[in-house]
C-alpha cells in the first residue's frame, strides 16, 4: 500500500518574524508514519515544522504552511491508498501579513484572523474508490463519555456524538478522537471510531501503540472494500 501520513503543526505568518501555530509536536504523525513503514508500506510523510527525526525508509515532504500542507497532500493523493491525516492543521490564517516586522513601539497590533481551508473535507469528498482516509479530532472529553455504553451528563457535550458528525461530514473512514492533553505529549488517551461506531476503545496508549492499532485498521478495510 502507499500510505500518506501527515504530522506536526502548521504555521501562520503575521509579520516577518511572528506566527501563529498550536501545540502539536508531531509525535502522533511520526509514530503513523514510522507503524506503516514497518508494516511494509510505502510511506510518504509530509511533516511541518517538528523537531523529530523522520522514520528510515520513507520519503519526507516538508510542509509549514496550511496552504503548503494542501498543497503537497493534494499533489499526491490521488496515487495514495491510505491517508492518516495527523498534521494538526490550523482553522485560522492571518488575514493581511506585514510587510517586515512589526515594531512594538508602535502600540496595539490588531490582527484579524479568517478560517482556513478544511484540507480533509476536501480530500474526502472526492476519495475515490478503496481509499481510506483516517482523520484526528480534538475534544475536551469528559471521564463520563469515556465509556461507550455511558452517555454524558445532561446538557454536557457529547464529544463521541460530534465526533462521528464530524467523521460523516469529512468522508472519513476512520476518526481518532482525543483529548487537548494529548498534545505534545508521549501518550494519548484515545479512541477510534469509524461509520459503525467504536472500533478501538477508550484507553490511555503510548502513541506508538495507537499508531499501530490505526495502521492495523488499513489492510482490512481495503480488503473489505474488494470483496
Amino acid at each position: 500500500m502507499k500510505v500518506i501520513v501527515t504530522a506536526g503543526p502548521t504555521r501562520e505568518p503575521i509579520d516577518s518574524v511572528r506566527f501563529i501555530t498550536n501545540a502539536s509536536s508531531g509525535k502522533m504523525g511520526v509514530a503513523c508514519a514510522a507503524a506503516a513503514a514497518a508494516a511494509g508500506h510505502e510511506v510518504t510523510l509530509v511533516a511541518g515544522p517538528v523537531a523529530l527525526d523522520p522514520p528510515a525508509g520513507v520519503e519526507v515532504v516538508r510542509f509549514v504552511s496550511v496552504s503548503e500542507l494542501a498543497a503537497a497532500v493534494e499533489k499526491r493523493f490521488a496515487g495514495c491508498d491510505a491517508l492518516i491525516m495527523a498534521a494538526a492543521v490550523g482553522d485560522f490564517t492571518v488575514a493581511e501579513r506585514a510587510a517586515g516586522k512589526l515594531p512594538r513601539a508602535g502600540g496595539p497590533v490588531r490582527i484579524t484572523l479568517v478560517p482556513t481551508e478544511d484540507i480533509l473535507a476536501g480530500l474526502g469528498a472526492r476519495k475515490g474508490p478503496g481509499q481510506v482516509l483516517v482523520g484526528f479530532a480534538v475534544e475536551d472529553v469528559p471521564p463520563s463519555a469515556r465509556a461507550a455504553d455511558e452517555a454524558p451528563p445532561e446538557g454536557a457535550p457529547d464529544p463521541l456524538a460530534k465526533a462521528h458528525a464530524e467523521l460523516t461530514a469529512k468522508g472519513c473512514d476512520y476518526l481518532v478522537l482525543n483529548a487537548p492533553a494529548a498534545m505534545g505529549a508521549d501518550a494519548s488517551e484515545a479512541c477510534i471510531l469509524s461509520a459503525d461506531g467504536l472500533v478501538l476503545e477508550w484507553a490511555r496508549r503510548s502513541k506508538k501503540a495507537l499508531a499501530r492499532e490505526i495502521v492495523n485498521l488499513l489492510p482490512g478495510h481495503l480488503a473489505q472494500g474488494t470483496e
